[in-house]
């Protein structure tokens, strides 16, 4: 080994960033439980046909309601079948995006050093 600080002994510089690495994922680990209710009290809309059909779910893809215009139910059951999936898809697509947008929100900037 060449030069001093190389290797696995941790002066004081390194406990100070171990700490703060801690530190900050500790806030991370708040950030993440406080997301987790956001998500769960969050609505979002999959629609299709127009809004048609309208799939309605969590931010964590469960489902909270659909909603099914009159127009909908004359296409018959082949048809509406088609359109509840395809809501289905566009509200879990958009609920997974919402998702993967907020935590990467919350773990930027989280650098933990010598990892």
């Amino acid at each position: 080994m060449t030069g001093k600080g190389q290797g696995f002994g941790f002066g004081l510089g390194k406990m100070k960033e171990l700490a703060e690495a801690f530190k900050k994922a500790q806030q991370v680990q708040e950030g993440a439980k406080r997301l987790q209710e956001e998500l769960e009290q969050m609505e979002i809309q999959g629609e299709s046909g127009g809004g048609l059909v309208k799939v309605i779910v969590s931010g964590n893809q469960e489902p909270k309601r659909v909603e099914i215009s009159q127009n909908a139910l004359n296409e018959g059951p082949d048809v509406l079948s088609d359109l509840v999936t395809a809501a289905m898809k566009d509200a879990y697509n958009k609920s997974t995006a919402t998702m993967r947008e907020r935590m990467e929100d919350l773990t930027s900037g989280l650098e933990l050093p010598g990892f």
